[in-house]
């Protein structure tokens, strides 16, 4: 069934409802089949508190009921993919409740349990590790109920400061809607083994626990740009450090700065902002603060440990190494206007800065992927031009099947003696994360990936990802913000890693449960943390190993680790030192399940585990609270509504759901003409098996 929605935004009085006036944005209605049905409404509130390279974020979501009949409402958002979240408060009235970490199966129980007992009732579940929805039973009219998450997360060094990402929405979904393995100009895909399924409750859709990505919400700017309320989000930050802290800015949003005694404070600089692009943060931490450093905390679960790398400054090596570049551009739907042109100008950029000794490839993809030769070609300036005219006749349209892309950038033969960079631009959205990540695993050999994620609220999850699996590194690009120079900017500045091979020597100390599992390579002004459970404590001498451009390197670290509890374990960053290594605990897990690489069943064993005794969100755990009060004692139906969406800022119609797959593009003209052919044949053979039996 398709239904049509038209939009109406009625202000009325706010008096009905027990929240101040500018909490109340007014009516969303929705004109279906089924006749008129009013949306639940929202707003948030972000609480910041950064200290040093570590932040706690409480995330206030307000759930209003603008209709006079009972509903429940459904709200698909994001949380940074590295967070935390280890607490979960409801309110209702002047009932608080904390919600309760419980297995995700007992948490829906308890949940639709509530519901039907009439109570008021929240529950968040995790789809992906950048993807959640919060649902609400029994939201009353004139009872706005209140659910208040809390995370903690690093911030990491990218380029010198350190930078935090808040997203504020999560873009659309391709799904596959359609089974493309599309490939031109007779180009080979590499040896691809796909291994037979294993036989788990976990692995119905890529190894997760899901079987499909919820439905996307109603998105009502696509045909009302008047329909959301523009001013659904507020910023409340602060941000201290030992050393001292300078230069916090936004590149996404326009903020209001203020220093006192030592504390940065921020917030929007108009009070409250619409939720349609990511906050991206940067600040940078006193001016020659070391290379390295350790942090430990000690309670009744033992010793954690904390050792954050970063590489030496030192010039970059005279010796250059033959490259061969291959740039995989998305032109799907998603990327038509702003976000295409950026990809474009960062083309010409990088095209124009080959060096003479370099082989490149361009190819691009959507629904199906091709290229402008069948091989690596030299970087002459013939070949370039080339290239540089094939990028500018490109235009988006269709799917993202990046998973195709991803084998069809390793089809050809590598030129002999060069380091093959897969440069890879795309919004990354889609939803078979864990496939994508299982290619590069199974192929990536000595290759690297650099991702460059092109848009306002970009899949980071995946990207981020692409770029770990490929030793390389991930950047962003927003295409509605001086795009042009930025593209620039990283397109001249393809990095090599400065310090690579990275491992830890503990000495005597007694360690477990290293994470991350890997340590990626580090790029200068980039940064790593690396931590582990440990025994015993004291004095510890650690050395980092590595190297810097061939050559061995060392740093040898003395500290002295807690045996017990104390003052010095209770800071602000020590106690989110367990938090943040079960959360890594947590990644490794989840890619290990996402690549196959280990037992479904024992892995999602271990997740559960790390998420019930550490209290924290998991795709298998499940925060849930109920409140004690009947707050629907009638047992009045209450249908279960999405909170409506607005459009991602520079992201176009054609990237939004058509179909029943969670955003699915418009197909591409040669996909829709082959369908049409299809039919039209199927048309005649139904003609003429009437003839016959005429």
């Amino acid at each position: 069934m398709i239904r049509h929605f038209a939009f109406v935004f009625l202000l009325f009085p706010a008096a009905a409802y027990a929240q101040p006036e500018d909490d109340i944005a007014g009516r969303l209605i929705g004109n279906g089949t089924a006749g008129q049905l009013d949306l639940p409404l929202l707003k948030s509130d972000l609480s910041v508190d950064i200290q040093g390279d570590m932040a706690t974020v409480q995330v206030r979501q307000v759930f209003i009921n603008p209709s006079d009949g009972p509903m429940s409402a459904e709200y698909l958002f994001p949380l940074n993919q590295k967070a935390a979240v280890y607490a979960m408060q409801m309110q209702v009235g002047d009932e608080v409740i904390e919600a309760q970490i419980q297995q995700k199966h007992e948490a829906e129980q308890t949940f639709e349990i509530a519901k039907q007992e009439g109570k008021a009732a929240a529950l968040l579940t995790q789809h992906r590790p950048n993807m959640f929805t919060q649902n609400v039973a029994n939201l009353m009219p004139g009872q706005p109920i209140t659910v208040t998450l809390s995370y903690v997360q690093a911030v990491p060094k990218i380029d010198e400061a350190f930078e935090l990402v808040l997203p504020l929405i999560v873009g659309p979904r391709y799904q596959g809607a359609v089974n493309f393995d599309q490939t031109s100009q007779g180009v080979e895909l590499a040896d691809f083994h796909s291994e037979e399924p294993v036989t788990s409750t976990v692995t119905e859709v890529d190894g997760w626990t899901v079987s499909e990505l919820p439905q996307y919400p109603l998105v009502p700017r696509l045909t009302n740009p008047d329909t959301i309320e523009p001013a659904r989000v507020s910023l409340n930050l602060n941000l201290r450090g030992a050393v001292p802290v300078s230069n916090l800015t936004s590149a996404t949003h326009d903020l209001q700065v203020q220093e006192t005694e030592g504390v940065i404070s921020a917030s929007f600089k108009h009070g409250r902002v619409i939720d349609n692009r990511d906050l991206v943060l940067r600040y940078v931490l006193g001016g020659d603060e070391a290379t390295a450093g350790v942090l430990a905390h000690h309670d009744d679960r033992g010793g954690f440990v904390s050792v954050l790398v970063e590489p030496p400054k030192i010039p970059q090596s005279d010796q250059i190494t033959a490259r061969e570049l291959v740039f995989v551009l998305d032109t799907s739907g998603s990327m038509g206007g702003a976000p295409l042109d950026a990809s474009k100008r960062f083309m010409e950029a990088a095209l124009k800065g080959l060096r003479p000794e370099d082989y490149f490839r361009v190819i691009r993809f959507s629904s199906g992927a091709s290229e402008f030769a069948s091989q690596a070609v030299p970087a002459t300036r013939s070949n370039i031009q080339s290239g540089l005219r094939y990028v500018r006749s490109l235009r988006a349209g269709g799917g993202t099947e990046i998973d195709n892309a991803i084998r069809h950038a390793f089809a050809t033969r590598q030129p002999a003696d060069t380091l093959r960079i897969v440069v890879f631009l795309s919004d990354g959205y889609i939803g078979q994360e864990s496939r994508v990540l299982r290619t590069i695993r199974q192929q990536i050999g000595d290759a690297r990936i650099y991702a460059f994620g092109v848009g306002t609220a970009v899949n980071r999850y995946l990207l981020d990802a692409m770029a770990e699996e490929g030793r390389g590194y991930a950047r962003y690009v927003d295409p509605t913000q001086h795009a042009s120079d930025v593209a620039d900017t990283l397109a001249r500045d393809l990095k090599s890693p400065v310090l690579t091979d990275v491992s830890i020597d503990w000495g005597g100390l007694n360690v477990t449960e290293v994470v991350p599992q890997h340590i990626p390579d580090l790029f200068d002004g980039g940064s790593i943390r690396v931590m582990a459970r440990y025994k015993g404590g004291g004095p510890a001498d650690i050395t980092i190993n590595g190297l810097v451009q061939g050559r061995k390197a060392q740093m040898p670290l003395s500290t002295v680790l807690p045996t017990e509890s104390g003052p010095e374990s209770d800071t602000h960053q020590g106690t989110a030192i367990p938090l943040t290594w079960a959360r890594s605990k947590i990644a490794d897990l989840d890619r290990a399940m996402a690549v196959q690489a280990g037992d479904p069943r024992k892995i999602e064993a271990q997740i559960t585990d790390l998420g019930l005794k550490f209290n924290l969100q998991t795709q298998f755990t499940s925060f849930v609270a109920v409140s004690k009060m009947v707050v629907n004692p009638d047992d009045a139906p209450t249908d279960t509504k999405p909170v409506a969406l607005p459009q991602v800022a520079g992201v176009g119609p054609a990237a939004y759901p058509k179909t029943a797959f969670s955003g699915s593009s418009t197909p591409e003209p040669q996909t829709i003409f082959g369908l049409i052919m299809l039919m039209a044949l199927g048309a005649l053979r139904l003609n003429r098996g009437r003839r016959v039996s005429a």
